[in-house]
């Protein structure tokens, strides 16, 4: 079975498809979120992991875009408890370092940390785990990563301070992909799905009622405009629900009334 992630040995994603399809799986590592995308859309992956949200930091709004134009389904969610680690070369302490790079959310998510450290350069980069091996490789002085403990001791690294993160309990919450449709062994209780609505006064406020009136839980909606229709938009939705039933008559009635539906997954909440 062949998995793509964003990512290297010692990232996040790596540690995902780890946990969910074991040591035997075989890795392909890519270096951006696309590239995950476009090797599963292709069938060069069986399935693709992909960050999809953070507590701290919110949604990832390019990563639904990209779910959406290769034509993915969701297969399944899985939510990594995340501890960030600043790291650098043996014998470095914080205040030798003059740059911290890492992913840009990282950095977000460690943002109060470094507040205490003005003098800290830090710079956006592809991949927390990356940089911590070019670090290594290259024996960079006074620089430093943020990634994984998993990474440090991978790339041979002395972390320098431990779980940065401002907030502790930080989640991500990463979306298990695949292309093709299969059937379903269980009842699902959750979907993500996106609904262009027409464009009438009134309309979203309207479809949110109705949804409601069918028992659906909207644990998330994000807006993104429709490019060829200036001023229209399209809704990402991620919705809970107890009654499957319920879940599909509201689909149709979204589709006779207020504006098309792509269903991009149905599957377990793991929340």
């Amino acid at each position: 079975m062949k998995i793509a992630i964003q990512g290297i040995p010692g990232s996040f994603h790596h540690q995902v498809a780890l946990n969910v399809f074991g040591a035997d799986a075989e890795i392909l590592g890519f270096r951006i979120f696309e590239e995950v995308a476009k090797s599963v859309s292709k069938g060069e992956a069986d399935f693709g992991v992909l960050a999809i949200e953070n507590s701290i930091a919110g949604a990832i709004l390019p990563n639904y875009e990209l779910i959406d134009r290769y034509n993915l389904l969701i297969n399944d969610e899985y939510y990594l408890p995340i501890s960030h680690n600043l790291m650098g070369l043996p014998g470095q302490q914080v205040d030798d370092l003059l740059e911290v790079r890492s992913h840009p959310m990282a950095l977000l998510q460690c943002k109060k940390f470094f507040e205490n450290h003005p003098a800290i350069q830090l710079i956006d980069d592809v991949d927390t785990a990356s940089v911590a091996k070019r670090i290594s490789e290259e024996k960079l002085l006074d620089i430093g990563a943020i990634a994984s403990k998993t990474a440090a001791q991978t790339y041979g690294l002395k972390i320098l301070a431990e779980d940065i993160q401002t907030v502790k309990y930080n989640f991500t919450r990463f979306i298990i992909l695949q292309k093709d449709v299969v059937d379903l062994d269980f009842v699902p209780n959750k979907a993500s799905i996106k609904v262009t609505v027409k464009n009438a006064k009134g309309i979203l406020a309207k479809l949110l009622t109705r949804m409601s009136d069918f028992g659906l839980d909207l644990s998330k909606i994000q807006s993104i405009p429709v490019i060829e229709k200036p001023w229209e938009y399209a809704f990402f939705m991620d919705i809970q629900f107890d009654d499957y039933d319920a879940f599909q008559k509201a689909i149709q009635e979204i589709n006779n009334n207020f504006g098309e539906v792509k269903i991009f997954g149905e599957y377990l909440n793991r929340k």
